[in-house]
């Protein structure tokens, strides 16, 4: 009898702490509390600088008020980085016109901006066939990748090869210039839907 109230006991505290560690089951990895701690409180993007495949700059604060759909890339990536970009072709595809480049924006931010000229930057666009309300991107400075990575959550780790590993996901920013959702990178209808609700 002693064995199994000790048994119930530890079964009892074991599923308190994996409640509590995973938010109440709602996340059961890192990605997962990543996710979930944006939806719980959605957070304001950094104003860094960015420089697009035409060479142009802009900062974040200038895009409040557009809804952003925001992936991190960089354009010698030859595996997830291609599915980022079919996701974001995809809904280049599915959205009306009208809204992408007016109240809507995708941006793909290179995380290897030494490498990801405005020339590579460009053939990544072309090859996506990108139009005029999806801006292919870099940070201008470390400290402005940095504050990028930190507040969007993207881990990034050179892979020795010359490459990354990277988490992979849509970064959805309100139009109040706020990170407010975190999709899997092939729930493009999720994603759509939430850009009707957003604007």
């Amino acid at each position: 009898m002693r064995t199994l109230l000790t048994l119930l006991l530890i079964g009892g505290l074991g599923g308190t702490v994996l409640y509590q560690a995973t938010d109440g089951l709602r996340a059961l990895t890192s990605e997962g509390a990543r996710r979930v701690a944006v939806t719980d409180a959605a957070r304001p993007v950094p104003d860094v600088t960015l420089q697009d495949q035409h060479g142009d700059r802009f900062s974040l604060a200038e895009l409040e008020g557009r809804a952003l759909v925001i992936n991190f890339i960089y354009t010698r990536c030859p595996t997830v980085c291609l599915a980022l970009g079919d996701a974001l072709q995809q809904l280049q595809r599915a959205l009306p016109a009208e809204r992408l480049g007016g109240d809507v924006l995708l941006l793909s931010i290179s995380f290897d901006p030494a490498n990801d000229t405005p020339a590579r930057l460009a053939a990544y666009a072309e090859w996506f066939r990108a139009g005029d309300g999806w801006r292919v991107t870099r940070p201008l400075s470390e400290e402005d990748l940095h504050d990028l990575l930190e507040r969007f959550g993207v881990v990034v780790i050179p892979d020795g090869r010359g490459g990354f590993e990277h988490n992979a996901a849509l970064h959805l920013v309100d139009p109040a210039g706020r990170l407010a959702e975190i999709r899997d990178l092939d729930d493009v209808d999720g994603v759509r839907r939430w850009l009707e609700d957003a604007s």
